[in-house]
């Protein structure tokens, strides 16, 4: 049987074909994937339905990437069904983790339930509406404290800013999604860059390096308007900084920005940290703190 040619490896909703074409280091994990299965119902007035995209999909679009680890957050598609979320973890084992969507009703069982399969996390989704408000931000940061977990928030910058003195004095770290949702034009000038900032120098905050497709006001290929945006956070806190590649991209499947190349996003994350070094810190050494990977594994893959 003759070898697949590198240059024709392709993945469900990726655009572009080969491998990323930087050295992609040992452990490296994609802190920011979701899974889509039509069997479980979508949450009234969702907003993005995409198709299909499960387990199998995405170990192709690990063939391009080079990522070995991956962490899986349930989309707002689903409310607090985190059914396709705990199925993609135990088809992954542990080289993956995830993080969960709750509100008030969710038990404490529950909630160890989803620590003992490797859920270190919750998503408060403020962008879309669907589930959550500003109201529950303080009552789920405690509900989730007790277990050392962290608080992923996708906000609107506006909404960001007029949450600061809250998100201060949250009893957990607060993981800010896509860049923290700034537009690039606005870094250095919207009060959320500042604050973002502010709380990733004081220890209180992470940031992913994903969703710059999103984000970026300068578009595909090169998104060239986000390498500062993402530098500035790197500049911060280097120590508290992940990469995602944000696949399925729902939102470009359902036509609201060019479907990116993740080859080409790996790419692009290697050119924002310079080194070798720097890269395995966002891809694997930081993972690693954020999610509790196994460090004795890490340290057999340098």
């Amino acid at each position: 049987m003759q070898a697949l040619n590198s240059d024709a490896l392709s993945a469900p909703f990726s655009a572009g074909t080969g491998r990323a074409s930087v050295d992609v280091p040992a452990g490296a994990c994609d802190c920011h994937i979701h899974v889509y299965d039509s069997r479980y119902p979508v949450v009234p007035g969702a907003r993005l339905t995409p198709p299909d995209a499960s387990v199998a999909d995405y170990r192709q679009l690990q063939r391009r990437t080079g990522t070995e680890r991956v962490v899986f957050v349930t989309p707002s598609t689903y409310g607090t069904d985190n059914t396709a979320m705990r199925e993609a973890l135990a088809a992954f084992g542990d080289r993956a983790r995830g993080v969960a969507v709750i509100d008030e009703r969710t038990g404490a069982a529950e909630l160890q339930a989803l620590h003992d399969i490797g859920v270190r996390g919750i998503r408060m989704n403020l962008s879309l509406g669907v589930t959550h408000s500003t109201d529950q931000l303080e009552t789920l940061g405690r509900r989730v404290a007790p277990l050392g977990w962290h608080l992923q928030l996708l906000a609107p910058p506006d909404v960001l800013a007029a949450l600061e003195s809250r998100l201060m004095q949250l009893p957990v770290p607060v993981v800010f999604d896509h860049l923290a949702r700034i537009a690039p034009s606005q870094a250095g000038k919207h009060p959320a860059h500042g604050l973002v900032l502010r709380m990733l120098d004081g220890g209180r905050a992470w940031v992913k390096l994903s969703g710059a497709y999103i984000v970026s006001e300068a578009g595909p290929p090169d998104y060239a308007d986000v390498e500062a945006l993402a530098r500035s956070y790197l500049a911060a806190a280097p120590d508290r900084v992940v990469w995602g590649s944000d696949w399925p991209h729902a939102s470009a499947t359902a036509g609201h920005q060019p479907m990116p190349d993740d080859a080409r996003q790996m790419e692009l994350v290697a050119a924002w940290t310079q080194t070798p070094d720097a890269l395995r810190r966002v891809l694997v050494a930081n993972p690693a703190v954020l999610y509790g990977f196994d460090v004795q594994a890490l340290e057999e893959h340098k």
